[in-house]
């Protein structure tokens, strides 16, 4: 059981409550993920048997979890910091030094990820998901139906966030997550072993070396013949960064052997 975690909606509920004193409250503890009814004290608040104090404040763009006797932000800082940031919608996205992650504007980043992993048609495939992040690609895959995710995710991190995010797929046999990066790791995979595969780096200017020609060359070695590659880019402002990343990435896909095409905020493309 994960929780309980805390956001700016949920502690206003709480304090609503107590205000009013209401004897419990129904209120979610695990960012929508479910709802759970709540013992409402003067002091503090009952959750599965467990009595909890209440916060000052919420930070808006901050979630909160319970550890050594105290809700505190979740996040972490080694060589960068990594945050897990709470939606409008429920499921959460990460920043990395104050850069989202996840495509937040329009839907959720949960919803979001279903809708393209959909275009790989995962059943029964063996799927190579590139940089694993929060496991949103993962979970569709697993829900539908693949036969095995290989995943890499180069932060110990966002690994940790995994751990603590409600939305994140949970442990199953089915799903390999392996920490590492996935450039240096892609050599050893054997040719044409998976049936897809799900590329969401990070922007360009930060992980340029996932935009490149020889990994292009790697995915298209790795990846059977007609297999499928969604690869996600944005949609950078061309204006302000004087270039058209989909674009670039489209030519070099071409040039790795795949068919491909502009497809909404990336590229969907197959191999020849």
């Amino acid at each position: 059981m994960i929780g309980p975690l805390l956001i700016r909606k949920t502690h206003e509920t709480l304090h609503a409550a107590a205000g009013a004193r209401l004897r419990t409250v129904e209120c979610s503890v695990d960012l929508d993920r479910s709802k759970s009814t709540v013992e409402i004290g003067e002091t503090g608040w009952v959750w599965h048997g467990q009595r909890f104090p209440y916060i000052e404040s919420c930070a808006e763009r901050t979630i909160y979890h319970w550890v050594d006797e105290t809700f505190q932000p979740v996040a972490r800082f080694t060589t960068s910091l990594i945050k897990l940031v709470p939606t409008q919608w429920g499921p959460p996205t990460f920043e990395i030094d104050g850069i989202k992650m996840l495509p937040t504007t329009h839907l959720s980043p949960y919803e979001d990820a279903e809708r393209k992993v959909r275009l790989i048609q995962p059943r029964g495939k063996l799927i190579l998901d590139t940089c694993g992040g929060l496991g949103y690609f993962a979970a569709w895959c697993l829900r539908g139906q693949a036969s095995h995710v290989l995943s890499f995710e180069k932060s110990a991190d966002v690994i940790w966030l995994r751990n603590v995010n409600p939305w994140s797929p949970p442990t199953d046999s089915r799903l390999e997550l392996i920490q590492g990066d996935i450039v240096k790791n892609i050599g050893a995979l054997p040719s044409n072993s998976v049936d897809a595969i799900l590329h969401d780096p990070p922007r360009f200017g930060i992980a340029g070396e996932l935009y490149s020609q020889s990994f292009y060359d790697e995915l298209s070695r790795v990846l059977k013949r007609n297999g499928k590659l969604f690869h996600y880019t944005g949609a950078p402002n061309k204006l302000s960064s004087g270039r058209d990343v989909p674009r670039e990435v489209l030519k070099r896909l071409r040039r790795a052997g795949f068919a491909a095409e502009l497809r909404g905020d990336g590229l969907l493309a197959q191999k020849k």
